[in-house]
């Protein structure tokens, strides 16, 4: 069928709506029923007036249905005319330009259709279309979406963040004056050598601070309710992108998109966080003022080996010290089964993980490259034979209200069951708190199971098999942090390599007077 478009203009001008008789129309509560006057407008004499509309057909659909394609909203026909050539070369090129569909209605079809994807990623998936596609593009028809909803989407969430960090100012500022009211209560203390009157008075004063500090956490405390508190950074949005790529990458191998139009998006940079050492003049600043200088820390040998020492005793202590050499996933350890540990030979193998979501967990196998079998050192093997043997003693005095639970896991409750992933972190938290460590997260220590194997001058290449990473470049970029003791290695090793026969000592060297020195030779010259 040749394209032959027909261009009017129309308008959204209302008139009361005649019957065949020519009879006003009312509604059921006796209020007259309004319709569009359309091209008949008598205001669109007037060139400014009402909008540019155009309509052509395509062939026929299935059963010979006629298939007529009509847009409206142009300032000028010359923008009606080159959108109908868009639409029309959209609709040869394959793409259902006739469809109702909505952008919400898509997504929801086509994670449904998403069958087979682990229960994580289909999760995250669940989250980008729930929090940000579809509150930002859901009520967008399918056939109309552009690149520049979705920039505009990104944008929204740019000034979300904006917001987000207001909040946080907001928080800071109330923080401070509850701090500020807290103090004046403390420092105002009753003298006991005072007149009864005068303490009286005083007590009163006393408590009069006190319910001011009361009043100033209670609004902090109020404030926080409903606040976004969370940013949404570059890599999320880089993750939300994605999802939204692939579900209009399957929408243009099936014909309902002509381009995928979130590949034409560009997002701000995003790189992974380096892992960053507890020097020790980070630590005494931590001291100070209580401020994590870098989102991921990892401690030096000698704070690691504190940290083993002081657990020493901890129920817990052969997950750390696995954690610590072996730089297991947390959900890795947690479904870590007794029957993948050859404490004969030294090695266990990685077949699947816990996942947390909320209150719940449940196991699935991990990605490919995560799934290994990694040595395991003579010291964490004599850990985990402790630990089994405690766990065994455990099982056998076991005289809970409910019976022993034998999950097979290798870190347990006292009563068999697998103890929930978040509980790790938690009381992973609670020691370093209690042991007055610098803060590390968890996580933070496969960062630094990767720093103490490059310490111990082990090749990046076992690292990343080790850890479970696709590419050697990941584990190049996040993981590999210098702790100073390899900072001094390498000053000392490119020192080493400059041949030397004369060695001078600083007492025996013999420096030019100021009035000697050469002309801008920086002898003589005040530090």
């Amino acid at each position: 069928m040749m394209f032959e478009p027909s261009y009017y203009r129309r308008c959204g001008c209302r008139t009361p709506a005649l019957d065949t008789h020519g009879q006003q129309v009312v509604d059921e509560d006796d209020i007259p029923v309004l319709t569009t006057i359309g091209a008949a407008c008598p205001k669109l004499k007037n060139p400014k007036h009402g909008t540019w509309t155009f309509n052509f057909e395509l062939e026929a659909g299935e059963n010979g249905k006629r298939r007529r394609v009509r847009r409206t909203g142009w300032r000028t026909k010359d923008e009606a005319q080159a959108e109908a050539k868009k639409a029309y070369d959209e609709a040869m090129a394959g793409g259902d330009i006739l469809s109702g569909e909505t952008v919400e209605q898509y997504l929801t079809a086509w994670l449904e259709r998403k069958r087979a994807l682990a229960r994580t990623t289909a999760h995250g998936y669940e989250e980008h279309i729930d929090l940000y596609l579809v509150p930002h593009l859901g009520h967008i028809k399918r056939r109309d979406l552009r690149p520049r909803h979705i920039e505009a989407m990104y944008d929204r969430i740019e000034e979300g963040n904006a917001t987000v960090q207001a909040n946080w100012l907001r928080l800071e500022e109330l923080g401070k004056v509850r701090d500020n009211a807290r103090a004046r209560w403390r420092a105002h203390r009753v003298t006991t050598g005072s007149t009864r009157e005068a303490r009286r008075i005083t007590q009163q004063e006393r408590n009069a601070l006190r319910d001011q500090w009361y009043a100033t956490a209670a609004e902090l405390k109020e404030a926080r309710k409903g606040m976004k508190l969370k940013k949404t950074g570059p890599a999320t949005m880089k993750r939300i992108n994605a999802t939204l790529s692939s579900a209009l990458n399957s929408g243009v191998k099936k014909g309902d998109f002509s381009k995928n139009w979130a590949g034409m998006i560009e997002l701000p940079s995003s790189k992974r966080p380096r892992a960053q050492v507890w020097t020790d003049a980070r630590v005494t600043e931590w001291e100070r003022t209580g401020v994590r200088p870098f989102p991921v820390m990892v401690w030096t040998p000698r704070q690691t080996g504190r940290f083993l020492d002081l657990v020493a005793e901890d129920r817990m202590y052969a997950l750390w010290h696995l954690l610590v050499f072996r730089g297991l996933r947390r959900g890795e350890a947690c479904a870590l089964p007794w029957s993948e540990v050859d404490l004969e030979n030294g090695w266990i193998s990685i077949t699947q993980q816990m996942v947390a979501f909320s209150k719940f967990t449940f196991g699935e196998a991990p990605k490919a490259d995560s799934e290994r079998t990694i040595p395991i050192d003579a010291p964490t093997r004599d850990a985990l034979r402790a630990w089994k043997t405690c766990q065994e003693q455990e099982a056998a005095e076991w005289s809970g209200k409910t019976p022993y639970v034998n999950s097979g896991c290798v870190f347990t409750q006292e009563d068999g069951k697998p103890y929930h992933p978040d509980w790790y972190s938690r009381r992973f938290a609670r020691l370093l708190e209690l042991l007055e460590l610098p803060p590390i997260r968890l996580h933070d220590l496969r960062h630094g199971s990767a720093t103490l194997a490059l310490a111990a001058d082990v090749d990046i290449k076992v690292v990343q098999e080790r850890l479970g990473h696709s590419s050697r470049q990941i584990t190049s970029d996040t993981y590999t942090s210098v702790v100073p003791e390899l900072m001094h290695a390498e000053a000392d090793a490119m020192a080493a390599i400059v041949p030397r026969t004369v060695v001078p000592k600083p007492d025996e060297l013999d420096v030019p007077a100021a009035e000697d020195a050469p002309k801008g030779s920086g002898f003589g010259r005040a530090a």
